[in-house]
C-alpha cells in the first residue's frame, strides 16, 4: 500500500535493511562481471564509446602486423565468448565476400593467451583495423555489426560498400507471357481450372489456384467481414463455379504430405472420390479451421508446414512462411531464435541462430538471402511478396535458381542484412506486415 514505506537504520524513508543487504550484493556481483569482462588492465588512454561497443583511436601496441598488400581485419575473441560467437559468421561473411581486397583473421585468446597481451587488448571480442604497410589504424571493443565494420574501412579509404560479387535483376529475362485468368493472385503460380477459386471484388475478379492461396490471402486482410459469401470454388468433377460456403470438400494428401482440397457441387460426388481415391469429407467451415490452424510466427499468415520455415523461440516451435518472415519471428517477439530453412534449389538445410538481435550462428557461412523485388507504381523497387522471398546455401545455388526463373526480379543480401532490416521495424509495422489493405485484381 502507499503509506507501507519503511525506514532504513539511517531514517532514510526507502528500502529495508534486508532491501539493501540485497542491493549490495547485486552491486557487487556487477563488479565481478565487470572484472570478468575486462579482459586486462585498464587502459593507459581513454576511448571513445558507442552504441555497439567500445571504440578507440589508441596508439597500437603492435606497431604493425606485416605488410600483406591487402588491408586486413584482426577479431581477438573466444570460441564461447557470447558477443565473439555473434562475430564469427559476419567474419566468415566478409572472409569469403571481399576475398582479394581485404584479409580477415581470427584469434581465439583463450586458446592462445599470448597473443592477447600482444595486441594489448583489454576486452574481448576486439577487432583491430590494418592497413596494407601492417600499420594499425583502428581498435574497436565489443561486438561490431557488418555494416558499422564497412563503414569503418570506407572511412579509413577501403570502399566495400559494394560487394566484390553479387546478384540483382530489376526486370525479367523475359516476360511473363500467361494470360492474367491462368495466374494465381497470391503465388504466381498456374491456375488449375479444376481447384479454381474465385473471390469478386468491386474492382474485378481475383483468381487463386486453390482453396489454399484463398485462406492465405483471407488471413492477410485488414477485413474479412463478408468476404467468404464472395467466394466461388470450381466442382471438381465438372469444372462449373459453386458457392464456397455450401459446396462438400474432400481433403486428400500428396505423396509429399501436403494437403490437397477438392471441392464437390453434391455429397454423392464427394463420396464416389473418396471411394476412389481416399481423402477426409469436409464443410467449409471446417476446412477453414484447418487451414488457418498453423500460421506464419511474423505475419500471422496461413502456413503449410511442408511450405515453410521451422522457427524456435523460447523451446517452442513456430514457422515462417518465408525466410525473411521466418527471421523476422525475433523481431515480433524481441527474443532469440533458430530458424531452419531449406535452400530453394537443393532442399539442403540452412540454420541460422540470433543472440540480440543479430545473426550469432549461420550454418553454412556461405548461406545467402533472395529478396524478392518488384518494380512499384513509380518505378522504384519494393517487396514482390513472401512468396518471391528465398534463401540459399552459396551464391553459385542463387544464380543457378535465378536461371531456372527467369521472371525473377529482387536482389541478393547477406542474411545478417536481411535480419537487419526486420529489427529495423516497429511494432506498429510488424502488426500490418504483408497486409492487404484492399483486394484487387492484378
Amino acid at each position: 500500500m502507499a503509506n507501507e514505506t519503511q525506514t532504513t537504520g539511517t531514517g532514510t524513508p526507502g528500502k529495508s535493511p534486508r532491501f539493501g543487504a540485497i542491493q549490495i550484493g547485486i552491486i557487487i556481483a556487477l563488479i565481478v562481471a565487470v572484472g570478468v569482462a575486462v579482459y586486462m588492465k585498464k587502459p593507459k588512454q581513454p576511448s571513445d564509446k558507442s552504441s555497439s561497443g567500445r571504440m578507440s583511436q589508441l596508439e597500437p601496441t603492435v606497431e604493425s602486423h606485416g605488410a600483406t598488400g591487402l588491408p586486413r581485419l584482426i577479431d581477438l575473441g573466444a570460441g564461447k565468448c557470447i558477443p565473439c560467437k555473434m562475430m564469427a559468421p559476419i567474419l566468415a561473411e566478409l572472409k569469403v565476400r571481399y576475398q582479394g581486397k581485404i584479409e580477415v583473421e581470427f584469434i581465439d585468446v583463450w586458446e592462445d593467451p599470448g597473443a592477447g597481451k600482444a595486441f594489448g587488448i583489454q576486452l574481448i571480442p576486439t577487432q583491430i583495423f590494418y592497413d596494407a604497410s601492417g600499420k594499425e589504424r583502428f581498435r574497436h571493443e565489443g561486438f561490431m555489426a557488418k555494416e558499422d565494420i564497412l563503414a569503418k574501412w570506407k572511412e579509413l579509404g577501403v570502399d566495400l560498400a559494394v560487394p566484390s560479387t553479387g546478384v540483382s535483376r530489376t526486370d525479367p529475362l523475359k516476360p511473363d507471357t500467361r494470360p492474367p485468368s491462368s495466374i494465381c493472385y497470391m503465388c504466381d503460380g498456374d491456375v488449375n481450372p479444376k481447384t479454381r477459386v474465385t473471390l469478386k471484388t468491386d474492382k474485378g475478379d481475383v483468381v487463386l489456384c486453390s482453396p489454399h492461396c484463398y485462406f492465405i490471402l483471407y488471413s492477410s486482410l485488414l477485413e474479412t467481414q463478408g468476404i467468404h459469401e464472395k467466394v466461388t470454388v470450381t466442382d471438381w468433377p465438372t469444372g462449373t463455379p459453386l458457392p464456397a460456403l455450401t459446396a462438400n470438400y474432400l481433403l486428400a494428401m500428396e505423396g509429399s504430405g501436403r494437403p490437397v482440397i477438392k471441392a464437390f457441387g453434391s455429397k454423392e460426388s464427394a463420396l464416389k472420390e473418396q471411394q476412389s481415391n481416399g481423402g477426409n469429407l469436409l464443410t467449409w467451415q471446417q476446412v477453414q479451421e484447418k487451414e488457418l490452424a498453423t500460421r506464419c510466427g511474423f505475419c500471422d499468415r496461413a502456413v503449410y508446414p511442408e511450405d515453410a520455415c521451422r522457427v524456435k523461440v523460447d523451446g517452442i516451435q513456430t514457422w515462417g512462411c518465408c525466410p525473411m518472415c521466418a527471421l523476422g519471428v525475433a523481431a515480433r517477439t524481441q527474443k532469440d531464435i533458430e530458424v531452419h530453412a531449406k535452400d530453394f534449389l537443393t532442399g539442403e538445410m540452412i540454420r541460422v541462430k540470433t543472440t540480440n538481435g543479430y545473426v550469432s550462428t549461420l550454418e553454412p557461412a556461405t548461406a545467402v538471402a533472395w529478396a524478392g523485388q518488384q518494380k512499384g507504381a513509380e518505378g522504384q523497387m519494393v517487396s514482390a511478396g513472401c512468396f518471391k522471398q528465398a534463401i540459399f546455401a552459396n551464391e553459385v545455388n542463387l544464380k543457378q535458381w535465378l536461371d531456372q526463373h527467369p521472371a525473377a526480379t529482387g536482389k541478393m543480401i547477406s542474411v545478417a542484412q536481411a535480419l537487419a532490416e526486420k529489427m529495423k521495424l516497429t511494432p506498429q509495422q510488424i502488426s500490418k506486415a504483408c497486409k492487404i489493405g484492399e483486394c484487387s485484381p492484378k
